[in-house]
């Protein structure tokens, strides 16, 4: 794959989260996706992805932020008792991150990356949204430290990671107070939520005054191991 393949970067054009994530077993190498090597993780932690983590481009930029080497191993894989909904909260970038709830019976396959103790750090000081648990016999999730979002109209939690625009179009036809905080679109959302930590706050506000806030039933403990790679 070339270096275009990685598409767009979610933490500089918000309305494109989650990225595009990987799709097979690969090595993320700076500006390429690479063969998969399983020496490659040696000493290294994994973390299950839900949202823009399952990104390269994404990886890519968190990383070299801090000025660390870009070499990650990324795989889709299975994973059981976990679904993927919407945090109750506006991040800085502008956009409503996916977050993790429970969700037993459920399998679904997720993308897991592998982070040497660097690149971890990194990538915790990325999520300070969100409570980094052990999931046993899978690695790391980031839980959302705000809930989920449900939707309105069946109580039960929106489903996340799919096309932000969307999400966000939504969320704005649901609530009048958000529509005058954040509207009329997509694109003064993020605008608006990206310049002014303010209105983030007041946004994650209304979501609670609105109701729309469920606990993500994730408080796990464990240690992790090799999780189940997708064919």
């Amino acid at each position: 794959m070339t270096p275009t393949d990685l598409g767009p970067v979610p933490a500089e054009q918000p309305l494109t989260y989650p990225g595009r994530p990987v799709t097979e077993p690969c090595l993320l190498a700076g500006d390429e996706l690479l063969p998969w090597d399983p020496a490659a993780l040696t000493d290294r932690t994994p973390v299950i992805a839900v949202g823009s983590n399952a990104c390269p481009a994404q990886l890519r930029h968190k990383l070299r932020q801090d000025g660390l080497p870009c070499l990650v191993p990324m795989a889709p894989a299975e994973v059981h008792g976990i679904a993927v909904g919407c945090s109750a909260h506006i991040g800085v970038h502008g956009y409503v991150a996916a977050a993790p709830y429970a969700a037993p019976g459920t399998v679904r396959t997720l993308v897991i990356t592998w982070l040497d103790a660097e690149q971890l750090a990194s990538v915790d000081r990325t999520e300070f949204n969100y409570q980094r648990v052990l999931v046993p016999g899978t690695g790391f999730l980031y839980v959302s430290r705000h809930g989920v979002l449900a939707d309105p109209d069946t109580g039960r939690p929106r489903p996340g990671a799919h096309d932000q625009r969307a999400l966000l179009t939504a969320l704005l036809a649901a609530s009048p107070r958000l529509r005058a905080l954040l509207g009329p679109g997509p694109e003064h959302w993020v605008a608006r939520a990206r310049a002014e930590p303010e209105v983030r706050e007041a946004g994650k506000r209304i979501f609670v005054e609105e109701g729309w806030v469920r606990p993500a039933g994730l408080v796990i403990t464990g240690e992790p191991s090799t999780p189940r790679l997708s064919s």
